[in-house]
């Protein structure tokens, strides 16, 4: 602006006149205002603008684990929906399960002083330092609660961190139908390929897969099951060698998008005819030879519900936090229904 009032021959407080459309500017000098800021390519800084007045930045953060990751990218993409919708930028960023990154993020864009947050919570973090970060700012957590919760992850046991509206999905009620699928068809040597430990739907998961195996009074084979797969090529290696077994797995089910490809892999590599369900549906997966079944959810809807929650925090909503569990659903396509006897 003053390299504006410079060209034109006019005071600052002339050009923040003409900027802002205001009265008592005479139309010759509003003219040289208007042509200087046309050679100059002068923009009005409307971030730093409201930052001065103390006001909002129409933005908000969203940090997931990875955007690589189709799962994530949808949730993204339901944000985004959101937010234009409102008016609002999405400034995003990837932690890759990494508690410091999670908090260089958080910290950045706190400093960049968002209206809120959208977090998917690295498990490892602290997260009494998370909320000493996001203190003052609406946040809305995602897939994962922001604390560490008991075996069956059902609420935060941590006092010292205050609640928050959380997004879930049903992980136990979904990965429970999988594997009672493959048992109604015959299957009961039933490996599991799951996530880190350390990680909450993984966990969550491994619990559907046990109970549907206990309800069904079918004991649960530790050497049939493989954790700590976090990748297309670690599912792989842990499938090859449940196949490899003296008496392998004839199903398996598989914890994620990512684990369910390397385990499609191996198998086709095996030359093998062996029953799987995946969690998480994935692009293709009905035009493979055989189509694959999975226990599908809506991760856009989660990011579309994750983000209408912020939006009512922004607003000023002070009602108790929420706390909302989306539903799945399994889609039968082929891969479930291998019977044992073609394992």
């Amino acid at each position: 602006m003053r390299d504006v009032a410079a060209a034109a021959g006019v005071s600052l407080k002339t050009v923040s006149r003409v900027v802002n459309g205001e009265d008592f500017v005479r139309p010759d000098t509003a003219e040289r205002v208007h042509s200087a800021i046309a050679r100059l390519g002068f923009q009005r800084n409307d971030l730093a603008r409201t930052l001065r007045g103390g006001g909002r930045t129409r933005s908000i953060g969203l940090i997931i684990e990875d955007v690589a990751n189709p799962f994530y990218s949808q949730i993204a993409r339901g944000v985004e929906d959101v937010a234009r919708a409102g008016g609002r930028l999405v400034i995003s960023g990837s932690s890759d399960e990494d508690p410091a990154r999670e908090l260089l993020l958080i910290r950045s864009l706190c400093e960049r002083r968002v209206d809120g947050l959208l977090i998917v919570p690295s498990e490892t973090g602290d997260p009494r330092l998370r909320a000493e970060l996001i203190a003052g700012t609406p946040a809305v957590f995602l897939d994962r609660p922001p604390g560490p919760g008991g075996p069956a992850d059902t609420e935060p046991r941590n006092d010292t961190v205050p609640p928050n509206d959380t997004v879930l999905i049903d992980n136990v009620g979904g990965a429970r139908t999988a594997v009672e699928h493959l048992l109604a068809h015959g299957h009961r040597r039933i490996a599991c390929l799951v996530d880190l430990p350390e990680i909450f739907t993984a966990r969550q998961r491994h619990q559907g897969y046990l109970e549907a195996l206990a309800a069904n009074g079918v004991p649960a084979d530790p050497t049939l099951v493989r954790t700590g797969r976090h990748d297309v090529r670690g599912a792989g290696h842990a499938m090859t060698e449940l196949l490899a077994l003296p008496d392998p797995p004839t199903a398996v089910f598989a914890g994620n998008n990512l684990l369910t490809v390397g385990a499609l892999r191996a198998i086709g590599a095996a030359g093998t005819r062996v029953a799987l369900v995946g969690f998480d549906d994935f692009e293709l997966a009905d035009l493979l030879a055989t189509p694959v079944t999975v226990v599908a959810h809506e991760p856009a809807d989660m990011g579309r519900q994750a983000a209408h929650l912020l939006e009512a925090r922004i607003r000023g909503d002070a009602r108790p936090p929420a706390r909302i569990l989306l539903p799945t659903r399994l889609i039968v396509r082929g891969s479930g229904e291998i019977p044992p006897s073609q394992g």
